[in-house]
This record gives structure tokens, sequence and C-alpha cells, in this order.
């Protein structure tokens, strides 16, 4: 492989580790909350590019104001999921919460078919959703990047660096912070639990809408169950990174979109079994470090 080509596949690979980064982290924040694997965000990834998608081609909104409503359209919807499906079970045995989320999943994906139908539909320049200057091609040297590629490189880094300030800089962010410890004393303190768990759902979703509006640009097509394999693939790299930390959500993501892309690159003979090395990385870091790589032991009372 010339150096070249090593070069452009490095950057695909951190551009989709990116976006493995941006899904992962809302798992991540529910986790470190709740305990709660939300397995209903990877659908909520497919509806932020459902959003995007009408917005332009039936809406007839210019794209970045589609692009933007549909962020704010998808925060809209985990406050609300988290608001009808897991509010009410807040102190409910945790299986009953794991059960929920399961079937908000399915509820979701279900309704996605009946609203918007089955068939696949192209979510490309073609449609209008977006500039067809998003894929031109810049030469650099002896490597050949998409302009969309940078787009998405640039997008993430902006997003991993609001949610950063956010999480470490705001009151809310303290407040995330103070009630993945304990909540009942975070209550006691005067803290709306309930707005901030509220809060954190909007974020995570709002991430998991970049991330799906940046997915459908590389991969140009929305179908209800769109969300399944980058929602598993981003929960693995929470899992990867250390379940419950943000940093080891970015850490994961990146690890995993870069180990796909270069192996593939340098083995094509096993380009067929990309989606088990995901599964293989997971195993791997859970037999050798159970936790994550970021991950802490968490001892609980009894």
């Amino acid at each position: 492989m010339r150096f070249s080509d090593f070069v452009q596949h490095l950057i695909n690979a951190f551009s989709l580790g990116g976006i493995y980064a941006l899904i992962a982290i809302g798992y991540t924040m529910v986790y470190g909350i709740l305990r709660l694997i939300n397995f209903a965000h990877g659908d909520i990834f497919t509806y932020a590019i459902y959003f995007a998608f009408y917005g332009v081609t039936l809406f007839m909104l210019p794209w970045w104001v589609s692009f933007i409503t549909a962020i704010f359209f998808t925060a809209f919807l985990g406050a609300l999921i988290e608001r009808i499906a897991y509010r009410p079970l807040r102190n409910a045995p945790r299986i009953s919460a794991l059960i929920t989320a399961i079937g908000v999943s399915f509820f979701l994906q279900n309704f996605a078919t009946v609203v918007f139908g089955g068939r696949a539909k192209s979510f490309n320049p073609q449609t209008g959703v977006y500039p067809a200057y998003f894929l031109k091609i810049l030469q650099l040297g002896n490597v050949r990047i998409r302009l969309l590629t940078l787009i998405t490189l640039s997008v993430v880094a902006i997003s991993l660096l609001l949610l950063v300030w956010i999480v470490y800089r705001t009151k809310v962010g303290m407040a995330m912070r103070a009630i993945s410890k304990d909540i009942p004393t975070t209550r006691l303190m005067g803290v709306n639990a309930d707005r901030i768990i509220s809060y954190t759902f909007m974020i995570g979703s709002s991430l998991a809408a970049i991330g799906g509006i940046l997915w459908a640009m590389t991969y140009p097509q929305v179908y209800p169950y769109t969300g399944m394999v980058p929602g598993l693939k981003a929960f693995i790299s929470a899992v990867v990174g250390g379940i419950g930390s943000i940093q080891g959500a970015m850490l994961g993501g990146f690890i995993l979109g870069v180990s796909e892309i270069m192996i593939v690159a340098l083995f094509p003979s096993i380009a067929g079994y990309r989606d088990a090395i995901a599964y293989a990385i997971l195993i791997f870091v859970l037999l050798v470090r159970p936790t994550g790589i970021l991950g802490v032991e968490v001892s609980e009372k009894v």
C-alpha cells in the first residue's frame, strides 16, 4: 500500500470513528446516570435522518435549516421517550426499564415503517437533500479526499468540544455529573433531577442526530432499520471505551472506526468480515478488561 493510500484510508477511518463516537456518547451518558441501556438510541438516529430528509423534500426547507430543525426535533423526541417510557419506571427494577427500552425500539421501528414506508429513500444531492459540491474530491498531494469527509471530521470535532464544554463548564453539566454519582443526594441539594435527566436525553439524542445525518450523507439511503447496525456498533464502542465514561465512548468510537477501515484496507480478502471485527474487538476487550479501557469498577452497597 502506498503511503498516500494509507493516509486516505486513515482519514476515512477517523471520519467513521467520529460518527460512532457521537452515537456512543448517547448510550454512555444515559447509562452513566440511570444505569440503563437505551436500546431505542439507534432508532432515534434513524428518525433524525427522516426528519432531515422530509424537511427538504416535503417542506422545501433549505438543507441547512432542515438539518438544524432535525436536530432539535430529535432532541425533543429523546426527551419525550424519557418522559413517557422511562420516567414512570425510575424506581422500578432495572429489568423492567431494560424490557421497556427494547419495546420502545420495536415501536419506533414499526412506527417508522407505517409512517415513512419500508422502501429505502435516497439521501443524496439528486434528491436535493444537500449540495452536490459536498461530494467534490480534493487533491492534497497524492491523497484524494472527499470534501464530505473533511466536513464530517470538522463537525465531529466541534460537537465533541461543545459536549465537553457543556459537561465540564456549565451548571447543567455539573448537575449531570452529580446525578451520575448519587441521585437522592443531588435532589437534596436542590437540583431538579428529572429535568437534568431530560437534558441528558436531549443532548445524547442531538449527538445521535448529528451522527445520523453525517452517516446518511456518507451512506446515502434511509429506511426504518437504518440505525440498527450503527447503533449496535456505537454500543460496542461505548462498552469498549468504558460504558458510563464520555471520554471512553469517544475513544471506543475511534478505535472501532479505525480498526474497521484499516484492517479491511490492509487485508482486502477479509472485507466480508468487516462487521465481525467489531464483535472480535468487543470480546477481546471484555476478556482483558471487562470494565472497558477507561471504565472503572463501581462497588454497590448491599
